[in-house]
């Protein structure tokens, strides 16, 4: 089981921290910004954004997770290894993670700079936890349901979706562990739309108290994804109040990592549920004293 305090990078998290995970997308086609941030000068002022809106670690990501035109090995290296140089240069106390399936990525990325390898395709390729154990870097267990990366679900069953998460997701950070990632350094995450459709997803959400149970600290990425859409029946630049209320849940049951798109409005969130439960100070408390 992992220690309470989890050590990413050059920051140290409690179990009572909400941290802000800021998405940085190097691709031409994201389903989200459609390529607003694929140029380097683009990028850098949103990473410099997303800091100054309370940002702790930004996700780099140099494939998009749906389908679409191939971006190979070299490719991916081309529109991460430099960009990681650039932040880390930028910020120099920042946590830096890359999301990425590929160990040649990984540890091409960690040279660079990284501090944590975001493995959003369930351990597609073994290697990447031997990466971070390597080079003593966090790394992001997730659960895609033994998917194909790029690839969209597809008549998806579970008998019992929580238990499966649950369980393959314990047996992925034990398997990271005895591979020699620190177990400070181990999120998991249950990978919200990966091999799952909307009910599956909510179902997730409302007993994620469940897999923060495990011990394991938690990363949820909830960012405008489909099945916020598909509940609401709104389109993606319509899915922030839907992300929003998701989130809050979610940190209520416990997750303590948010992979999102708006982190000052995330931030905000986590704030107001942290004072709700009681362990943050409101940031004034006037009235009624005077």
């Amino acid at each position: 089981m992992s220690p309470s305090t989890l050590h990413l990078g050059q920051r140290a998290f409690s179990a009572d921290d909400r941290v802000v995970m800021a998405i940085i997308n190097r691709t031409p086609d994201s389903f989200y910004d459609a390529g607003r941030t694929f140029a380097d000068d683009s990028a850098l002022v949103a990473v410099d954004a997303a800091v100054d809106a309370g940002a702790e670690i930004v996700d780099i990501g140099g494939v998009k997770a749906g389908p679409g035109e191939d971006v190979d090995l070299g490719e991916e290296l081309h529109r991460t290894v430099d960009f990681v140089a650039a932040v880390r240069e930028r910020h120099p106390l920042l946590t830096i993670s890359v999301d990425t399936w590929r160990h040649e990525v990984g540890e091409a990325v960690c040279r660079a700079g990284a501090d944590v390898l975001n493995d959003a395709w369930g351990g597609y390729d073994p290697e990447l936890a031997h990466v971070a154990a390597r080079f003593g870097v966090g790394l992001v267990c997730t659960h895609a349901g033994g998917a194909t990366p790029r690839t969209r679900p597809h008549r998806v069953e579970y008998q019992d979706v929580v238990g499966a998460v649950v369980g393959f997701l314990t047996e992925e950070a034990a398997r990271a562990e005895t591979a020699g990632v620190s177990a400070d350094r181990i999120l998991i995450d249950p990978g919200h739309d990966f091999r799952k459709n909307t009910r599956q997803s909510l179902t997730l959400t409302r007993e994620l108290g469940r897999l923060t149970a495990t011990g394991w600290p938690v990363l949820v990425s909830l960012s405008h994804k489909d099945f916020i859409g598909e509940t609401l029946d709104v389109p993606v630049g319509q899915r922030l109040v839907g992300t929003l209320a998701a989130t809050a849940i979610s940190s209520w049951l416990g997750a303590r990592v948010f992979r999102v798109h708006e982190p000052r409005e995330t931030r905000d969130v986590l704030a107001m549920v942290q004072s709700v439960a009681g362990v943050r100070s409101p940031a004034v408390a006037r009235r009624g004293l005077a």
